[in-house]
């Protein structure tokens, strides 16, 4: 193990681990804020938006995110939408994040019982506050087991964004690797910097699931 190799590296691993994870949050925000919508949709069962929400999740969850990031940065472009190699990662993790998001939050709600609505509309709330105040809650709860393992998924799965030419860290050690031969060094590197990214994630998680069970949410 060269160590004074990875010491002068260490910076530009720094700065691809900060690309890596800037893209990775943005992209499973909007992952959230998609399934969430899609997870009401299908709750309400709401006719047209139901079924396009299911072939959405059916295509999205049976594509590898590679080919979907082909078809945004590559493909788009063909019919006239460009996108920079940053804004086609964030879409690609929302688009393939969202289906899965959707499933999480979708088991939630149907796990919540259909009593509980019943009784908040007869003491007189709408269906928004219902969903707002009585369901969503206990939903989002319930799905933080799911929730966590999708983050953390969908974060790991940025290692494919240098094949559309992003500097995160699977570019930077391919780099350095076809560079100086220095495989063992570049993976030791590679390995470090996601365990600091995911780590914090996974630790994060059960402490709130282990909270929120405390406080008498969840199974």
């Amino acid at each position: 193990m060269n160590w004074e190799f990875i010491i002068k590296y260490l910076p530009l691993y720094e700065k691809a681990a900060w690309l890596t994870l800037r893209i990775g949050l943005a992209g499973v925000i909007c992952a959230i804020l998609l399934g969430l919508c899609c997870a009401v949709i299908q709750y309400y069962k709401i006719p047209i938006l139901r079924r396009i929400i299911a072939v959405y999740i059916e295509l999205s969850r049976n594509t590898p995110l590679l080919v979907q990031l082909f078809f945004i940065y590559y493909g788009l472009p063909k019919i006239g939408i460009q996108t920079d190699a940053q804004t086609c990662g964030v879409a690609g993790l929302a688009f393939l994040g969202g289906s899965y998001m959707a499933e999480a939050f979708r088991s939630g709600l149907e796990a919540v019982a259909v009593i509980q609505e019943e009784s908040a509309l007869s003491l007189g709330m709408n269906h928004y506050q219902v969903m707002r105040y009585v369901i969503l809650p206990q939903a989002v709860s319930i799905s933080v087991p799911a929730f966590v393992a999708n983050v953390i998924f969908l974060l790991k799965e940025t290692s494919v964004f240098s094949a559309i030419s992003l500097m995160d860290l699977m570019f930077t050690a391919k780099d350095l690797i076809g560079l100086y031969y220095k495989t063992a060094e570049s993976l030791f590197l590679l390995v470090v910097f996601y365990l600091l990214i995911l780590l914090p994630v996974s630790i994060l998680g059960s402490l709130l699931e282990r909270r929120l069970r405390y406080a008498g949410f969840g199974a």
